[in-house]
């Protein structure tokens, strides 16, 4: 990933992680796991909710930038903006759904005619392997 690096000679680099999925599979979830080491299983549908926290990426500290989008289709039309800002995707589907695993090839070409970039970094995720006795994928 190419990093933007704001001005000044400490600042990090700054990496944009943008999340994507249907509506329910767990964006949020992954996300705070991530930024907090801490689940949450209570479900509050997202507008979008933005997290930065500092790495070590190829032995360089860095800062990620993760844009939690909303999965609902009311907030499709603001897809666009979000996807143009974002270095790499991590597309997230519930493996006890098989529409949100469908989905995932809808984000992909929504993220590809945004980017126009066939090689940009887009990570498929299968969320909530805990509930493998309800397992559609």
């Amino acid at each position: 990933m190419a990093a933007n690096k704001p001005k000044g000679q400490n600042s990090l680099a700054l990496h944009k992680v943008i999340m994507v999925g249907s509506g329910g599979v767990g964006k949020s979830a992954l996300t705070l796991q991530f930024m907090y080491d801490e689940f949450v299983e209570d479900y509050e549908p997202t507008k979008a909710d933005s997290y930065r926290k500092k790495v070590v990426l190829d032995g360089e500290e860095v800062q990620i930038d993760i844009l939690d989008t909303a999965g609902q289709e009311d907030y499709a039309a603001i897809r666009d903006n979000y996807f143009r800002s974002g270095e790499g995707f991590l597309c997230v589907f519930s493996i006890t759904e098989m529409e949100s695993f469908a989905a995932t090839a809808d984000f992909r070409e929504q993220i590809l005619r945004v980017k126009e970039d066939e090689n940009v970094p887009f990570l498929l995720v299968g969320n909530k392997s805990d509930l493998e006795d309800k397992r559609q994928v």
